[in-house]
């Protein structure tokens, strides 16, 4: 229940409701799915044993829903229910979101600077395989995520990927000013300057 001890402790001054507690998941299997349980699977041991990552999972409780748009008819319709979908579009449809704790010990809410420091944080080897959750970062959002373009290195045709560079350079520079304004995180300099390089290595 949204009362639990563990639940009330952790929010001093607040008084939490006497309600059961109603999980929604996405019933399809997504990205954002991923992006959730693999946090889960950082900071719980029980999670990461009995459910794991992926981009579906068996839910050991609550109601699927698909897509971001079931999520939040259902939270926005059940009393007591708690459900994740991306931060564009929590705002967009002005859905309320949690401040969650962070590895460094901080509550921090979701937004731009604090998903911008989470990967700024995290460690990105240079094959850019990498996860974001829980990073260090004294105001690091820990469920955060990045998006990635799969291109292939060697490109068949030389003006479509002559053009594709070209769209790639753009976005990693002048696009990035964009980003904020659409709710999304732009790449910290240090992560840019890797991108562009990576850039570089696409052959036509």
């Amino acid at each position: 229940r949204w009362n639990d001890p563990k639940i009330q402790n952790q929010n001093e001054g607040v008084k939490l409701p006497d309600t059961d507690i109603i999980v929604v998941h996405r019933s399809d299997g997504s990205g954002t799915t991923y992006i959730w349980v693999d946090y889960l699977s950082s900071v719980s041991k029980e999670w990461e044993t009995k459910v794991g990552r992926g981009g579906s999972v068996q839910w050991p409780v609550g109601l699927g829903a698909e897509g971001n748009e079931g999520v939040s008819g259902q939270v926005k319709q059940l009393r007591g229910t708690v459900g994740y979908v991306e931060l564009a579009y929590a705002k967009q449809n002005k859905l309320p979101y949690a401040d969650v704790k962070n590895s460094s010990g901080n509550f921090v809410s979701p937004g731009i600077d604090s998903i911008s420091e989470a990967l700024a944080t995290a460690k990105i080897p240079d094959d850019f395989r990498f996860s974001m959750v829980n990073p260090p970062g004294e105001k690091a959002y820990p469920i955060s995520g990045a998006t990635w373009l799969l291109v292939y290195e060697q490109q068949k045709d030389a003006a479509k990927g002559k053009k594709l560079v070209e769209f790639l350079n753009w976005a990693a520079t002048q696009g990035e000013a964009l980003a904020s304004a659409l709710d999304y995180a732009p790449l910290p300099e240090n992560v840019q300057k890797r991108v562009l390089e990576r850039i570089k290595t696409t052959k036509y």
